[in-house]
Formats: structure tokens, sequence, C-alpha cells
């Protein structure tokens, strides 16, 4: 990071100094002895942390957490309001069955999605009550259990699978073959 005068200096814009216009690009391309004369200093970033669960750094270089249980009351109500949200959309069909004149039932497939939306949300608010510490919830907050909602499948012979969006391949007892060419096996454990 380049600095002047105690401001940071955004690389390929354009600054005024001393009632000098330089351009865009001069910060890029001028020497480091080029700066150095008008009084640019360059200087490490300044260390970034995790703004959610974090405070910032101590003097001493560790992170200044905050408040555990505030987090957890935080991260529990928002867990709880997504659940909401995903259960809002069958909520329709709860009201519809409810309703006398209508003589619909809500479907096996409806209720066992209710179910699991329900499921994902107690674990997760366990998971979240389950923290020791605020390095342990902010790992758990940032991993892939704690993002994903839906249910985890497990690969089966003859499943096709796909990767990044694209139907790779067929699972073959136990193995992934792709379709392509080259080195096309990745092995399941």
């Amino acid at each position: 990071m380049f600095v002047l005068n105690g401001k940071p200096l955004a690389l390929d814009r354009a600054f005024t100094h001393d009632g000098i216009q330089y351009p865009s690009r001069w910060l890029r391309l001028a020497s480091p002895e080029d700066r150095a004369s008008i009084g640019i200093k360059e200087q490490a970033e300044p260390p970034v942390w995790d703004q959610r669960f974090y405070w910032g750094y101590a003097e001493d270089g560790s992170l200044i957490e905050k408040d555990l249980q505030q987090l957890k009351e935080q991260w529990i109500a928002q867990v709880k309001q997504t659940a909401n949200s995903l259960l809002a959309q069958t909520d329709w069909a709860i009201t519809r069955a409810s309703d006398p004149s209508s003589g619909k039932a809500v479907s096996a497939s409806v209720l066992e999605e209710r179910g699991r939306i329900r499921a994902k949300s107690d674990e997760k608010e366990l998971a979240i009550e389950e923290a020791e510490t605020v390095g342990d919830l902010a790992a758990y907050l940032t991993s892939q259990d704690f993002v994903s909602w839906a249910e985890e499948q497990p690969l089966i012979t003859g499943d096709t699978f796909t990767i990044d969006g694209i139907t790779s391949g067929t699972v073959l007892s136990g193995e992934a073959v792709f379709g392509g060419s080259g080195e096309d096996t990745i092995i399941l454990n």
C-alpha cells in the first residue's frame, strides 16, 4: 500500500500533490526513487479480520473477540429466520389442509421437507450452542456444514454426478468416472 502524508493512495487513480496532478498509472509505473522523491512511502497492508467475530487486533497481535454469548444469540436468530423463510415456501399447503372445505391433505413430500428443515435448524442451533470459543464458533459458521440446508445424498453406484454445475460422470462401484479424457477417476472414501 502506498501512503502520502499519512493518507493511502489507490493504485490506478489519479492524485494531486503540491499542486501537481499525477495520472492514474503513475504509482504503478514510477520507480521507487520517483515515489520517494515526493514523499510516497510503501507500507504493508493492515491485517484483516472477520468482523463478524472479532473487533480487530490487540497491540500484541492477538484478535480481540466479540462476546461469545451475544454471537451465539445472533447466529441462532439467523438460523431460525432462515428456517422460517424455507418453511414459508410450503406454509400454503399446511393452511390449505387446515381448511375443512378444501378436502386436501398435506403431501408426504411436503411434510418430509418441513421435517428436514426443522431438523437442520435444530442441528445448526445445537452446533452453535456447543461452541466453546469464538474461534470454534467462527470455524463452524464458515464451514459447509453451516451454510448448507440441502440434504446430503450419498453417491450410489450408477448415479451421475456434477462438478461446478457440469454433468461429469457416473459412479462405478466406489469410484467416480469422468466422461472426459485423461485422469478421469476419483476414488470415493
